[in-house]
């Protein structure tokens, strides 16, 4: 009967996988050629017959947005030496497996349940809280940069504010601050973590693996702004580096704090972009195709390897 049950398992988690994948990818595929808002064959007739790809500047984009995803790992290995040391090469396969995942939830929530998975029960609950800090700490870069960059738009550009929806916003976050306050000693989803839980352990973190991840966060929010600035080059939009820097940083902060699932998340990115740089006189075309290829590099290629790693992975853990 044990046997049975151990096959049975067996046969269910390869079924997961296989679903994962097929969802993931299908994903992708409604992304690249079904979606008006951001669709390859459109890509391609309206910029790449326009723009000479030379293995320079195709080694270039792809380079970074290697940097990029080399410190999101970095990140996390970092953050898991916490509990247990991983190699380098095994917080890849982690990261990448759990990106794929990921994919296809919103606001890529099953990040965290993917994560868990790759750790004995035990450490579980202290992975989840780990991956949350990673995305607190990266969110907070971009809150920082997003507001500096805000700030810089209003002072450039004259933008229409409303009195009503900047109460309305104002009473929003009051709300948000004192129920926050108000169940900071409730549990959360997870039992036996409440708010104050989870900043006591956060304090609990080594200031050097603090720092670490800061300065990881940093660099890959910069290497991913450098990245869309020469993609924005590269199809031919024109804007300085000066009016690129508060529109970019804007339109992350945007980007994230507006909740999303799957099927809009690249059209609320390209919505975002595309209001923002029309500031700067930037035309539609060359912003979309810049958030498609951003969205290639940094996701679909990454989800691609990540989808081998989550069908050879063989779990070890009960």
């Amino acid at each position: 009967m044990i046997v049975v049950h151990h096959k049975a398992k067996h046969y269910l988690i390869i079924a997961l996988k296989v679903f994962i994948l097929i969802l993931t990818f299908g994903y992708i595929y409604f992304k690249l050629t079904q979606n008006e808002t951001v669709n390859l064959s459109h890509f391609f007739n309206n910029n790449v017959t326009y723009n000479s790809i030379t293995f320079l500047s195709l080694f270039f984009f792809i380079l970074l947005a290697t940097i990029n995803w080399f410190f999101e790992i970095l990140k996390w290995k970092t953050l898991v030496s916490h509990i247990q040391d991983i190699s380098f090469l095994t917080a890849m396969k982690q990261s990448l497996a759990s990106l794929t995942v990921s994919l296809t939830t919103p606001n890529r929530i099953g990040e965290y349940g993917a994560k868990a998975y790759f750790f004995e029960r035990d450490k579980r609950k202290q992975v989840l809280v780990l991956n949350f800090f990673s995305n607190a700490i990266q969110m907070g870069v971009t809150t920082l940069f997003g507001v500096i960059g805000i700030a810089i738009i209003f002072q450039q550009y004259d933008l229409p504010l409303s009195t009503s929806k900047l109460i309305i916003s104002l009473f929003i976050l009051s709300l948000i601050l004192i129920l926050g306050y108000r169940f900071k000693k409730k549990e959360l989803l997870i039992k036996g973590f409440s708010i104050s839980n989870v900043f006591r352990k956060f304090k609990n973190l080594s200031l050097p693996i603090k720092l670490k991840l800061t300065i990881y966060s940093i660099i890959r929010y910069l290497t991913f702004s450098l990245l869309f600035y020469s993609l924005l080059h590269f199809f031919n939009a024109h804007i300085s580096i000066l009016q690129f820097i508060p529109l970019i940083f804007s339109m992350y902060l945007i980007a994230s704090i507006i909740p999303t699932i799957f099927i809009f998340d690249v059209v609320v990115k390209g919505s975002a972009a595309v209001w923002l740089f029309s500031f700067a006189g930037i035309s539609e075309l060359p912003v979309l195709s810049t958030v498609l290829c951003m969205w290639i590099l940094n996701f679909v290629i990454p989800s691609i390897i990540g989808g081998f790693y989550l069908l050879s992975y063989k779990s070890e853990n009960p």
